[in-house]
């Protein structure tokens, strides 16, 4: 894989206004079972167990915080944890996690980054000259990088890996969904009044693609005073429980909101937390037929 985007695969594309319900549609596209849409294979030196996308319907959730505690505390526990960064215009993983060497190659393919739990890493940031390159791309072309993340990366031996996708239903939700084996996504959001659409959005996009949803999170959920204990809803009450109801998901973890948390992302620190956040992600895995 290269860093110039006529090296990147754009073939395969659907119409605009696609539904992917092929039920309801007599045109002949890609997106048709058997028309030319298949799962992508997976690099021949890679074995992956499961597959969990992190999804939001739109940004500022914490959806990479979500992502990065998930990987962390199944790691903990003795799963073999990978994370891609789908998130090509707006990568975080590799500095929360301190990563800034760039992805070496070998010749069965990209090598991913390891973390000192090793946890593996693969993200676009690893990839440019300089983490603060700029990823002017279309859509087409940045699902086409997403897909190779999954092809021509050689993850190795992993028991669960993580998608940490960008916000909204888009190009890389699409190509996720469509050209990896999803085996379900989490739904993060924050407690806002347009929470419930939101959540709606993402919910319907991931029913319509036959994704399962294996549970919510909401993120800042409340800020914990550390000298009295008092919990303070900062960005207004919960919904999360109603939410959660009314889309027919579990509701996994309310997370709240947590200054050390967000020192330690930004300081490329978020291995060493040692708090127990997001270990429901254990539950999930073994819903998922997962042992350590």
């Amino acid at each position: 894989m290269a860093n110039q985007t006529d090296e990147i695969r754009t073939d395969n594309q659907t119409p605009e206004d696609c539904t992917h319900d092929c039920s309801t549609c007599g045109s002949d596209c890609p997106s048709r079972d058997g028309g030319g849409i298949q799962k992508a294979e997976l690099n021949e030196h890679s074995s992956i167990k499961k597959v969990i996308g992190v999804v939001s319907g739109k940004g500022g959730v914490g959806k990479s915080m979500v992502t990065a505690l998930s990987a962390l505390a199944a790691s903990r526990h003795g799963y073999k944890t990978g994370i891609m960064d789908a998130d090509i215009t707006g990568p975080s993983i590799p500095k929360m996690f301190g990563v800034h060497r760039r992805a070496g190659a070998c010749e069965f393919g990209i090598l991913p980054e390891e973390t000192p739990m090793e946890i593996k890493l693969m993200s676009i940031n690893l990839l440019t000259e300089n983490e603060t390159d700029p990823v002017v791309w279309r859509g087409p072309v940045i699902g086409g990088v997403v897909e190779q993340f999954w092809t021509e990366v050689v993850w190795g031996d992993l028991d669960v890996l993580f998608i940490d996708m960008p916000p909204g239903t888009g190009d890389v939700p699409l190509t996720v969904f469509q050209s990896l084996p999803i085996d379900g996504i989490i739904v993060v959001t924050s407690p806002q009044d347009l929470v419930s659409m939101i959540v709606a959005k993402a919910v319907n996009m991931a029913r319509l693609m036959n994704i399962p949803v294996l549970g919510l999170v909401e993120n800042m959920s409340y800020y914990e005073c550390p000298d009295c204990g008092a919990k303070h809803e900062i960005f207004g009450p919960s919904q999360a429980e109603a939410v959660a109801v009314t889309n027919g998901i579990k509701l996994l973890e309310k997370l709240p909101i947590n200054p050390l948390l967000s020192t330690e992302a930004d300081q490329g620190k978020i291995e060493f937390n040692e708090g127990t956040e997001m270990e429901s992600i254990l539950e999930v895995l073994e819903g998922l037929g997962l042992k350590a």
